[in-house]
């Protein structure tokens, strides 16, 4: 696995982790660094994402809300809102990801953690996020 898909599959753990548990995910990426619970330290384009999702967190759910037609971001399954979350802070903020890229390592997150027709919403959503991405930044 590559270190960037490992990157994003532990910033989605954090991310997930830090809803369930009802904690700021700052608090918790921060708690990590100062005590890793793996042998792996984290990565630093994990620290990336987490930040980078927490910074845009507003701006992303809003997104994620007007897009994702039918669906309420607080109705969807909770991993599919922490992988839309990454995946849209990719391919809205980050510069050093192709936005294929990034809708790419959404769908596969998708694939392996969540239900059979989340690939193809993730997919859907993001790739609208891409087509109207002028429009909101």
């Amino acid at each position: 696995m590559a270190a960037r898909t490992k990157a994003r599959k532990r910033a989605l753990d954090l991310l997930f982790e830090a809803e369930q548990r009802q904690v700021n995910a700052l608090e918790l990426l921060r708690q990590r660094l100062a005590a890793p619970v793996t042998e792996m330290p984290l990565n630093e384009y994990t620290v990336t994402l987490v930040e980078g999702v927490v910074d845009h967190w507003n701006d992303i759910n809003d997104a994620i809300s007007t897009y994702a037609q039918g669906w309420p971001i607080e109705r969807m399954p909770a991993v599919d809102r922490a992988i839309l979350r990454l995946g849209a802070f990719e391919v809205l903020y980050s510069e050093d990801v192709p936005e294929p890229v990034a809708i790419s390592e959404a769908v596969a997150l998708a694939k392996e953690l969540s239900t059979d027709d989340s690939p193809r919403f993730v997919n859907g959503v993001l790739a609208r996020l891409l087509e109207v991405k002028p429009t909101l930044l």
